[in-house]
């Protein structure tokens, strides 16, 4: 008995660290925010006094007109679809491009499967400004790309364009800044492999497609799901990219957020968005978890 009361003072005692570090971190903004949402803007800026006296009368000052002014604006769900439409195609872009650069790392061997981890890695070691400023230069005007890229269409007939400050520019950012995100889980899934699987197909008559179709991926799914994950989620409020590379047809949700809250100061209209924002993420991540959870395929990985 006193073993068991020991063991659960030691798992208090362990947990409790990250338990102070959500609830300081995460859990007491976020209820911070839902208040802001209801409150009316200041005068000149942030938030209006939540109880005022007029006339002897004590009124608290809660309103629902930024979920109102959120709901019915067209503007702010045309930024929630190209943030979508932006993150969806990101998350595709760095899986097409992930998945075959980590199963080429998983089949390799040590000596070079540790090169090509610290190739992923490396440009973590950099700034995250200092990477999407060398995009800049890369498809800046006078970068060899873009007067290589315009040489060929002045060929076909085509007018020249400028790969800077456009939507092009935006994705390609994007999908460079989190392909690494897509690249460490996969990998980590596709090393635990048991390779006696695929010779088992492949004995059985299959071929390395179906081998690759019938064990690889169904068993990649975990890591697919994962990696899809931590692309798609800060992607789509992501504002440093768009705001650097982009223009006004790029602009995304996150850009809207700062606005709200270190431009035109309106922190109500600005929780409300972020809190839509994140339902709409959270609604989408627990969508496709139930469906990949009814899957086959997911099925037979966690088997």
């Amino acid at each position: 008995m006193e073993k068991t009361i020991s063991v659960r003072k030691e798992k208090l005692v362990l947990s409790l660290p990250p338990i102070l570090y959500l609830i300081t971190l995460f859990l007491i903004p976020t209820l911070l925010m839902v208040l802001i949402a209801f409150r009316q803007p200041g005068d000149y800026g942030g938030v209006a006094s939540l109880v005022t006296y007029k006339a002897g009368h004590t009124s608290i000052n809660l309103t629902l007109d930024s979920f109102r002014y959120v709901f019915s604006n067209s503007f702010i769900w045309k930024l929630f679809v190209r943030s979508l439409f932006f993150s969806l195609l990101t998350t595709v872009l760095c899986l097409i491009i992930g998945y075959p650069l980590a199963l080429l790392i998983a089949k390799s061997t040590k000596k070079y499967r540790d090169l090509l981890l610290l190739l992923v890695i490396i440009p973590f070691w950099s700034n995250f400004l200092i990477r999407v400023y060398a995009w800049m230069m890369i498809l800046g005007p006078n970068s060899a790309l873009s007067k290589l890229i315009n040489y060929v269409l002045s060929l076909f007939g085509v007018a020249s364009v400028n790969l800077l400050f456009s939507s092009f520019a935006v994705v390609i950012c994007l999908v460079y800044i989190n392909l690494p995100f897509m690249i460490l889980p996969l990998y980590a899934n596709l090393e635990k492999h048991d390779n006696s699987l695929i010779e088992a197909c492949r004995d059985l008559g299959g071929t390395n497609l179906q081998s690759f179709l019938s064990v690889t991926i169904p068993l990649s799914l975990p890591g697919v799901l994962a990696g899809c994950g931590l692309v798609f989620i800060p992607c789509i409020g992501m504002f440093v990219v768009p705001e650097l590379v982009g223009n006004n047809c790029s602009m995304m949700i996150g850009n809207l957020i700062k606005q709200q809250f270190l431009q035109t100061m309106n922190w109500p209209l600005g929780s409300v968005t972020s809190i839509v924002m994140t339902l709409a993420v959270l609604s989408i991540s627990l969508f496709v978890g139930f469906i990949s959870s009814k899957s086959g395929g997911l099925k037979y990985a966690r088997k």
